[in-house]
């Protein structure tokens, strides 16, 4: 549950001017533990007594490496996904995952499904 900033204020006021312990002022103020202790730390450290933004907008890291992304699925079709990320790694230090890669070329328009050659060989009764 999100907790106002005045809430936020009387909490780290209890222990900074009043000289209550966390726990203490969590117990009065009904606030976990650990939020009266994160609060009070990042006053002292900074001065803050607003909540840190949440959400926005989380650019892809893949995007710079785009062009070296696409040219390296013509170049060679039948990597997988771990295989590119490796290469990814080694090549440009970018650590990412089999979903990033798997929404990045999704983007971009292009699957990794299975070809015709590649199919199991039916069973022999499929004639």
């Amino acid at each position: 549950m999100a907790h106002g900033e005045a809430l936020r204020i009387r909490v780290i006021k209890a222990v900074v001017e009043d000289g209550l312990s966390r726990n203490e002022a969590a117990r009065i103020f009904r606030v976990g533990i650990a939020s009266a202790i994160r609060w009070v730390k990042a006053f002292e450290e900074t001065q803050r007594t607003a909540a840190l933004p949440t959400g926005g907008d989380r650019r892809s890291v893949l995007k710079p490496h785009r062009e070296w992304l696409l040219e390296l699925r013509r170049k060679e079709n039948d990597l997988t996904l771990d295989a590119i990320a490796e290469r990814l790694l080694r090549r440009h230090g970018v650590d990412a995952d089999k979903s990033m890669l798997s929404r990045f070329f999704a983007g971009e328009g292009i699957s990794f499904k299975k070809n015709r050659a590649r199919q199991r060989t039916g069973s022999p009764r499929r004639r």
